[in-house]
């Protein structure tokens, strides 16, 4: 493969850096974003639309499934090489959705009481610094934790510039931020950071001395039947999959896919997966098919917070998982967004219905404001055209 441009490599550190941020805006702010011209009809249009923008993605698929049917919507292609058009089987890297397998991981582990939601951070992983020692599980799992963000770290930062696919000790990336204090008190407040879930992998592999990665697949991937997941450490996609695109007009559009390395995210948005696959995770894991009903009652204690990007409609954040309020109605979910990658999955409360929509080019606030906008109001049409459904 050969070298990447220097715009790339500077992109790398930019993409990680925006992905960490979620700035949590009033209620009346995420409410007030239109619903887009076309409602809840036109979708194909919708992602024509989407793929047209200034700035917009090569391709776009979209799975919505309401019990045992199946709708796959998409636009573009998934390889501006080939000209391949999306497949719900491609592979393609999920970004901060992986954040909710971390959830699916600890929340079974507290089912079969291997893990507790006070179970603190100085409790399992007293080698961490002491100022943290005090947070629990609960918060990570909030975003109320306050642990700075590694991926923020100057260190980190030069490291990835220099050389984007470097191998981390995927468990020693909270060494990055060791030296900074919290941000604030834990469980004052919400804010959105990817220290949270290596902290989470990190408390699970302490509590059951399984490395987190035969937990995936003993608690999340197997019960679920998700055949075409993984948590990669290198930079190497299986084929086939999803081509990931830098598109910043005026330079060329740039394939992404293979850039960074999954080691310096790992449980943080370090997974590989398929839209299909991840369909199956978003209906077991919002319907709670992973861990019984007093876990999931504790999984939906709601507080104002968004996602990374902004799911449509108004944000609230639970333990693990998003709640996303709707003009039509509520599901449940996360989104998420890296190089090359933007996603969102949602399910119905009750997991019959479901949405996987991917992206593949990054959208964020920081990066892509307008387009963000309108991705979300075609989200927002999606989820309603999802609701209003019956099969």
């Amino acid at each position: 493969m050969p070298v990447r441009s220097v715009r790339s490599r500077r992109r790398v550190a930019v993409a990680l850096v925006a992905a960490s941020l979620a700035v949590l805006p009033p209620v009346a702010a995420d409410a007030a974003v239109p619903p887009g011209p076309h409602h809840d009809s036109g979708l194909q249009e919708q992602l024509d639309e989407l793929v047209d923008a200034p700035g917009g993605p090569p391709g776009v698929i979209v799975v919505l499934r309401d019990g045992e049917h199946s709708r796959v919507v998409r636009a573009g292609v998934a390889d501006l090489a080939t000209g391949r058009r999306p497949e719900a089987g491609d592979h393609m890297r999920i970004a901060s959705t992986a954040k909710a397998f971390s959830g699916a991981v600890a929340l079974s582990l507290v089912e079969w009481n291997a893990l507790r939601l006070d179970d603190t951070l100085g409790g399992l992983l007293p080698h961490l610094p002491k100022d943290w020692h005090a947070v629990t599980l609960r918060q990570l799992l909030h975003h109320t934790s306050g642990l700075p963000d590694f991926s923020q770290s100057p260190g980190f930062l030069k490291i990835i510039r220099a050389d984007p696919r470097h191998r981390f000790d995927s468990r020693g990336l909270l060494d990055f931020a060791a030296g900074e204090p919290l941000r604030f008190e834990p469980g004052s407040r919400y804010q959105y950071s990817n220290s949270d879930n290596i902290a989470v992998a990190l408390m699970a592999e302490a509590a059951t001395h399984i490395p987190y990665e035969r937990l995936l697949d003993k608690l999340v991937y197997r019960p679920l039947g998700l055949r075409g997941t993984s948590l990669p450490q290198g930079y190497r996609m299986p084929k086939p999959y999803l081509h990931g695109y830098d598109v910043s007009p005026p330079h060329p559009t740039e394939d992404v896919s293979e850039v960074l390395g999954m080691s310096g995210v790992w449980a943080s948005g370090g997974i590989v997966s398929t839209p299909a696959d991840m369909t199956r995770f978003i209906r077991g894991y919002a319907g709670g098919r992973l861990y019984g009903s007093h876990v999931v009652e504790r999984q939906r204690d709601w507080i104002p917070g968004s996602s990374e990007p902004k799911g449509p409609g108004r944000n609230d954040a639970g333990l693990g998982v998003f709640r996303y309020s709707t003009r039509c109605g509520v599901v449940l979910g996360h989104t998420g967004n890296t190089l090359g990658y933007t996603q969102l999955i949602a399910a119905t409360p009750d997991g019959h219905r479901s949405l996987t929509f991917s992206v593949t080019t990054q959208v964020n606030q920081a990066q892509k404001p307008e387009l963000l906008r309108r991705m979300r109001a075609v989200q927002e049409n999606f989820v309603c055209a999802l609701l209003r459904h019956r099969s």
